[in-house]
């Protein structure tokens, strides 16, 4: 069993996308980030290093989504969730990559894909 911790909202500023004035323009792309940690070793030490170190992973997510453009935001879901692995700490992580700006000829609120992946690959 492992416990969850969250961070939503990530505001990152990016240039994803298949057409060609989203590379140019860019847009907003919102993260949230649900990790599968086991927080009893932090809580036991209060220590940091016990624990995910949310804020170097937020520079880190960040870093990974605004840089180097891809075509869709499933590349993009899949780039997060590595860099979140990368911790042997992180069990599991739930990615939601969130594209408010889409372009839809309808009105609506968000575009919005959510991964999950394990340590094991999965």
């Amino acid at each position: 069993m492992t416990d969850e911790l969250a961070v939503l909202g990530i505001e990152c500023f990016a240039h994803h996308g298949v057409f060609e004035f989203e590379r140019r323009e860019g847009q907003t792309f919102p993260i949230d980030l649900v990790l599968g940690v086991d927080t009893r070793p932090a809580a036991a030490s209060d220590d940091l290093q016990d624990t995910v170190d949310y804020g170097s992973l937020v520079a880190a997510v960040k870093a990974a989504v605004e840089r180097d453009p891809v075509d869709l935001i499933e590349t993009l879901a899949q780039r997060i969730a590595d860099v979140c692995l990368l911790d042997t700490r992180v069990e599991w992580v739930r990615v939601s990559v969130h594209k408010p700006d889409a372009p839809i000829e309808a009105t609506f609120s968000d575009v919005v894909l959510t991964i999950t992946r394990h340590r094991s690959g999965t």
